[in-house]
């Protein structure tokens, strides 16, 4: 657990709470969290369900890895310390927007099981959805489409996620999507699928 390092100071409740925020929106909040190797599909799956919920009038958004790295994270590299700075803080402003009402969707290849428990222990139950986003390494380096797996096997990329580095797939996840057996847009509709389910998408 991360030390509380700031003193003096107090939380402050507003007028407003989570239930007003979630009436307005018409649907409930929640972390959905897409885990999985790099190239097993989690931003193109991201992106895809994000703009199927915009198009059913729910409010969804996509927390990239990279996109984070190029700002919040900025100073965070791929050591295992590194990993589990960025994903504990990730995890805090996941957090902030499924309080907002907002429908998060994390894509992060998060390695370590431990980090990603860590971040749904902050969460209200039902509130942290872990999907894996399940491909083989072997799949995974024969899309390569960012051209990662050529440089991690040439020793380039120190600390590469399935070839230097360890991934530790999740143990129950709430969902998984097969990214070897399904297109693109069937784990889109799965996803989108799931979550109406569970009542997240409220009546449309």
């Amino acid at each position: 657990m991360t030390e509380q390092k700031a003193t003096n100071i107090t939380w402050h409740a507003g007028q407003v709470d989570r239930s007003d925020r979630e009436r307005l929106l018409g649907q409930r909040g929640v972390t959905v969290w897409l885990t999985g190797l790099s190239g097993s599909g989690k931003s193109t799956i991201a992106v895809g369900a994000e703009k199927a919920l915009l198009e059913r009038s729910r409010h969804a958004y996509v927390l990239d890895g990279d996109n984070i790295r190029h700002g919040l994270n900025k100073n965070l590299g791929f050591s295992p310390a590194d990993r589990t700075e960025n994903i504990r803080r990730i995890g805090e402003v996941a957090k902030l927007f499924t309080d907002a009402g907002v429908i998060v969707i994390s894509s992060f290849i998060s390695p370590y099981r431990a980090d990603r428990d860590a971040v749904r222990a902050i969460m209200d139950k039902g509130d942290f959805i872990e999907v894996y986003v399940a491909a083989s390494v072997e799949t995974c380096e024969g899309r390569d489409v960012k051209g990662l797996y050529k440089k991690a096997r040439a020793g380039e990329i120190p600390e590469f996620t399935g070839i230097s580095a360890p991934y530790e797939a999740p143990e129950r996840p709430e969902l998984v999507l097969d990214t070897q057996a399904q297109s693109v847009e069937e784990s889109v509709s799965a996803l989108v699928g799931y979550l109406e389910d569970q009542g997240v998408l409220g009546r449309s």
